[in-house]
């Protein structure tokens, strides 16, 4: 538990006080539980609030437990994600999670793709918002505690659009990976681009202006994105 208070009276028992508006107190320990006594005007209100560790205030054990369950498996999924190559994923999604496992699920080709590089990505991207999330100053967190906001406000409003601001530009570069990934697709059949270079080539046996023109597409596409990307960034560093 903690005590916020917008108005806080200290004194020594005295008669001699001091009064800070607009503050609010917050008392963390690591393990341990405290006991706050407000005094009021030099006289002590009798209302103590015991504060306890973090996993405490969050829940039970078994909260606590699953939290750290599901840590666990994250960082287990990234690791795999990270350590192997996006063919080897996507051909184990289609041919064996819904070619064997999930047979009867009847999905369109492109979904099941959609699916394997959602994965692929989604590890990449956690990461590269778990660093941005590091970057940003503790103090950052610990003044929005002071003015009041709870753990999520503090997060959503204060930590989370500092982090945006610092990861955009790797963001960028993984979207952009991502879009060229998706050259592999015709793995599993699919006509993408790639796939549809290599089939005028091998109907008109002349490869050189089918795969000239696909990388010139992929060069357009991922120009495009990147010049979004830096107009964005630019908008949104210009309240620095």
């Amino acid at each position: 538990m903690e005590k916020e208070l917008t108005e806080v009276y200290c004194g020594n028992g005295k008669g001699k006080t001091a009064l800070a508006i607009g503050q609010s107190l917050r008392v963390a320990t690591q393990g341990k539980s405290v006991i706050v006594i407000q005094f009021l005007k030099g006289r002590e209100t009798h209302s103590l609030d015991f504060l306890q560790d973090v996993d405490n205030l969050q829940g039970n054990r078994f909260v606590v437990g699953l939290r750290r369950w599901l840590a666990g498996f994250a960082n287990g999924y990234i690791s795999v994600v990270r350590g192997t190559p996006a063919v080897v994923q996507l051909l184990v999604i289609y041919f064996i999670i819904f070619g064997r496992v999930f047979k009867g699920v009847p999905l369109p080709d492109w979904v099941i793709a959609s699916i394997a590089f959602g994965i692929n990505s989604a590890a990449y991207v956690a990461e590269i918002i778990r660093a941005g999330i590091m970057a940003v100053d503790r103090g950052q967190s610990e003044a929005g505690r002071s003015l009041g906001l709870s753990s999520t406000q503090t997060m959503s409003l204060i930590v989370i659009p500092q982090a945006v601001k610092n990861v955009l530009p790797a963001l960028g570069n993984e979207f952009i990976v991502l879009l060229k990934e998706t050259s592999v697709a015709g793995y599993i059949g699919l006509m993408d681009l790639t796939k549809g270079a290599q089939s005028i080539g091998s109907t008109t046996y002349n490869y050189i202006v089918p795969l000239l023109c696909a990388a010139y597409i992929y060069f357009l596409m991922t120009t495009v994105l990147s010049t979004g990307i830096s107009a964005l960034e630019r908008w949104m560093h210009k309240s620095d």
